[in-house]
């Protein structure tokens, strides 16, 4: 029964792309109490399904079951490769590190090009840590939004494109890093 109720809430959550209130799985699984609602995400938490972001909302634990890993695949000259169950790999766990203080956001635009990073791509960022020289994040500089390469010589802290079209940007007033990128999603 719990498996049916999980899979309810997780096609609610494909349809909608965010999980259900309450109140919404109370109606979605049929239930007259949102007791009884309460009891159900606390076992779908203790199962490792749910789970709650720092403000108490619910996120899934798993979107995507385990995929297999089977091996290597040359990307320069073509070799002999066999096929070879390495593994299985969770790419929910794999791209996320941290739940609570990870987003996606699409690309737009064609600054970051250079680094593989394309319109319509979803990046996933991720708050909390101090930016190092070289790394690609998520800024505000003087009131407005960008994804550019963190720079630092000496005092001086800049953005960098990753296409030569586009020139460094300074601030000329503020800039505050919101977040760090950790991996790029592209679909074909």
């Amino acid at each position: 029964m719990l498996e049916n109720y999980k899979n309810k809430i997780l096609d609610f959550y494909e349809s909608k792309k965010r999980m259900p209130t309450y109140a919404e799985i109370m109606s979605i699984l049929g239930f007259r109490s949102k007791n009884a609602v309460y009891k159900l995400v606390n076992k779908l938490i203790d199962a490792r399904i749910l789970n709650k972001d720092y403000t108490g909302r619910l996120i899934p634990m798993q979107l995507m079951p385990e995929v297999k890993l089977l091996g290597l695949v040359e990307a320069g000259m073509p070799s002999v490769a066999e096929e070879e169950n390495m593994d299985t790999l969770n790419l929910d766990n794999y791209l996320i590190k941290d739940r609570n203080s990870s987003y996606l956001l699409e690309v737009k635009g064609d600054s970051m090009i250079e680094a593989g990073i394309n319109e319509g791509d979803l990046v996933i960022a991720e708050r909390g840590r101090e930016p190092k020289d070289g790394d690609i994040v998520i800024a505000e500089v003087d009131g407005g939004w960008t994804m550019k390469y963190f720079r630092k010589k000496g005092s001086q802290i800049y953005l960098e494109p990753a296409n030569k079209k586009y020139k460094p940007i300074y601030p000329q007033y503020d800039m505050k890093i919101s977040a760090i990128v950790k991996g790029i999603i592209r679909k074909y």
